[in-house]
């Protein structure tokens, strides 16, 4: 199975899921560190200030994902807001433990590319990480510059980790699929974009695919977009060529989402802990996946009525 089958068989939500106390989820991201190098004005840890900007505690990730084994959880992504290239040795820990001790059949991450440098890469594939995608979500380094709020080096820097990853999997014959997505912009960026990407990306991936400028993140009007006029889409649908009704969101039915303190939470874009649907510290997974709040919020999912939750906010039921 592609990724991109992967993300649609999520996204669709089987009818086995749509209840308010589903079977636990084939995938759950899990964040290992809530830190990142970059600042883009799309990404919900932009505001994020109630929750951790440190690192998940390893007994803590080995606990909580001997309980998603034992559930029934198939696949786990090493990521969720933070970049998990900045605490490398939890990373590379986390492969290990998932691929060599609890055999996940698959585990992925998903990197801005800049710290992912081909020794950190070569260690992941060496213990069995099963995909590596790379976000690449500028043309040039002025664009770059203007949404990822960083200096325009580190444009070049990761797409020179993105090729040397590749030439690393190839080399060595390692199987960990490469992949890239990038968010679809309008215009004439949309132009520069697919020249960038048919040169310095396509060439280097097995699939690439494009993600729409999600809207569930109401800061990306506060904080500007550079002057390049981006339209977002209102919230998380999926991917550009299987875009998904907002109702019910898949996010609370299929694919768990932890936080680096251990917080189960029932959104993609969590940033301020408001989602928060169980304490992973207290409670065994299925626990809090089947918590009262958590079934009374995909109930109103089920429903296609929001109105009074804690969803009512997002911009896809704006």
């Amino acid at each position: 199975m592609g990724i991109v089958e992967r993300i649609d068989a999520i996204t669709a939500i089987p009818a086995a899921y749509l209840r308010e106390d589903p079977p636990a989820p084939r995938s759950v991201k899990i964040e290992l560190t809530g830190r990142c190098n970059y600042r883009c004005g799309f990404c919900a840890l932009r505001t994020r200030e109630n929750q951790p900007k440190g690192d998940m505690d390893l007994s803590l990730f080995r606990k909580i994902t001997i309980d998603m084994r034992v559930a029934g959880v198939e696949e786990i992504g090493l990521f969720y807001l933070g970049e998990s290239f900045s605490a490398p040795e939890l990373l590379i820990e986390a492969v290990e433990w998932c691929k060599q001790e609890l055999r996940f059949p698959y585990v992925f991450l998903t990197t801005n590319g800049s710290l992912a440098t081909p020794d950190l890469v070569r260690r992941c594939m060496m213990f069995g990480l099963d995909s590596l995608k790379f976000s690449v979500n500028a043309a040039d380094e002025a664009q770059f510059e203007a949404v990822m709020g960083v200096k325009g080096a580190l444009f070049r820097k990761s797409l020179a980790n993105l090729q040397a990853a590749r030439s690393l999997r190839d080399g060595v014959g390692y199987r960990c699929g490469i992949y890239a997505s990038s968010i679809q912009y309008d215009g004439e960026q949309a132009a520069k974009m697919q020249a960038m990407l048919e040169a310095e990306v396509l060439p280097y991936v097995d699939c690439h695919y494009f993600l729409p400028l999600y809207g569930s993140m109401t800061h990306w009007n506060e904080t500007g977009d550079g002057g390049l006029g981006y339209v977002p889409t209102a919230g998380n649908q999926g991917r550009i060529g299987a875009l998904r009704d907002p109702l019910p969101c898949w996010s609370a039915f299929t694919e768990g989402h932890v936080t680096a303190d251990g917080i189960l939470t029932a959104c993609c874009f969590d940033s301020d802990g408001r989602f928060a649907m169980g304490d992973l510290t207290r409670q065994r997974f299925m626990d809090a996946w089947h918590s009262l709040p958590f079934k009374e919020l995909r109930g109103a999912h089920l429903a296609k009525d929001v109105s009074g939750t804690i969803c009512e906010g997002c911009l896809a039921y704006a």
